[in-house]
């Protein structure tokens, strides 16, 4: 039986993407599977161009961005980006709202950088982010980053910082495809893509071209943007089934109205689970209204012992992976582009029961 899983990454993907990958598995093309083929053959290299293709036609890519197709997930960003962006000494600018724009700082501190936090949601123990304008950007800082959604805490930008000449780089890991964006006002966007663009396994690099050629003499060449984008994201064997199935769900996307289409569909099924969770006296959610994630709900009860229970028992209802993040607890429901909103409306009424039995 198919469950409605709530797991902030690797997350649920769309049945019908799910069903027409598994029908094509044991034969794709030549009496053998995708994961068989050589990337180096035809069929393979024409697969991936109708992926990078599709993206760009999805979030509207501009021509002066190369995409990239990379092994070793966000974190693997964490270095790649200082190692393309700066030298040891540079100063680079961070804002942090969580927990991974924090990890990514204490990487680029092990890159040598000289990294300045110009924003920090700390105090607020990260339920916000800063307000638009709060903070001043060094016109010298070779970049500076920032994580538009943060999934452990569920919360998110609802603008895109203004950097000046300063390029933006953003980990979107956990935002991407769910809405459209201006890729213009980015000079690095990456992302994971085992939430919104398929499983584990490969990260999305959109580069702009004028920062391809930075990058540090020492940067080894599977990280290295310029030599990646020269060979296609093929300069060793590029994560093949991730790029498939990438394809697959650009396709869902656009059958689904494209990127304003999943902004309507997230909208609603953020709406509908923050509205019932703020008008309970049993649900609360930490994060400032202002700044909640469309992406990922976290909530807590007012007795906290009910934790487990919850958990268990909505899992055994057929509502999965709803435990908080081990660091903040709770629980957490992660609400990304595949996730229904029967889905959510059975997570509601699951919340209902469970509160008239337990208050």
């Amino acid at each position: 039986m198919r469950v409605y899983n709530f797991s902030a990454g690797p997350a649920m993907m769309p049945l019908e993407v799910i069903e027409e990958a598994q029908s094509e598995l044991p034969d794709w093309k030549g009496g053998m599977s995708v994961m068989e083929v050589s990337h180096r053959g035809a069929d393979f290299k024409a697969c991936a161009a109708e992926t990078e293709q599709s993206l760009r036609e999805v979030m509207r890519i501009p021509h002066s961005y190369k995409v990239l197709f990379l092994q070793g997930g966000a974190m693997g960003q964490f270095a790649a980006v200082p190692f393309n962006l700066a030298s040891a000494g540079d100063p680079v600018d961070f804002m942090l709202t969580g927990q991974w724009g924090t990890k990514a700082l204490k990487e680029a501190g092990r890159m040598g950088l000289m990294a300045n936090v110009v924003a920090d949601e700390k105090p607020s123990r990260y339920t916000r982010v800063p307000d638009e304008g709060s903070f001043s950007v060094n016109p010298d800082a070779r970049y500076l980053h920032y994580t538009p959604n943060e999934t452990i805490g569920g919360v998110e930008f609802g603008y895109v910082p203004s950097t000046g000449q300063v390029p933006l780089v953003a980990d979107m890991s956990s935002t991407i495809l769910s809405r459209p964006i201006d890729v213009s006002k980015f000079g690095v966007i990456y992302a994971g893509t085992q939430k919104n663009m398929g499983p584990a396994g490969m990260a999305v690099v959109i580069v702009r071209d004028d920062l391809l050629d930075r990058a540090r003499p020492s940067t080894p060449s599977i990280w290295h943007y310029r030599t990646q984008a020269d060979n296609d994201s093929m300069l060793n064997t590029p994560p093949t089934f991730s790029i498939y199935l990438l394809g697959k769900i650009l396709a869902w996307v656009n059958r689904n109205g494209g990127l304003a289409g999943m902004a309507e569909r997230n909208r609603a099924k953020a709406d509908l689970l923050y509205g019932f969770i703020d008008a309970s006296s049993f649900y609360s959610n930490p994060v400032e209204p202002a700044s909640r994630s469309w992406m990922n709900v976290p909530f807590l009860m007012v007795n906290p012992d009910l934790n487990k229970k919850f958990v268990a028992d909505a899992a055994a209802a057929g509502l999965t992976n709803l435990g908080g993040h081990r660091s903040v607890g709770g629980m957490r429901a992660s609400i990304y582009n595949a996730m229904p909103i029967e889905g959510v409306q059975a997570l509601i009424e699951f919340m209902k029961e469970f509160e008239r039995v337990h208050a």
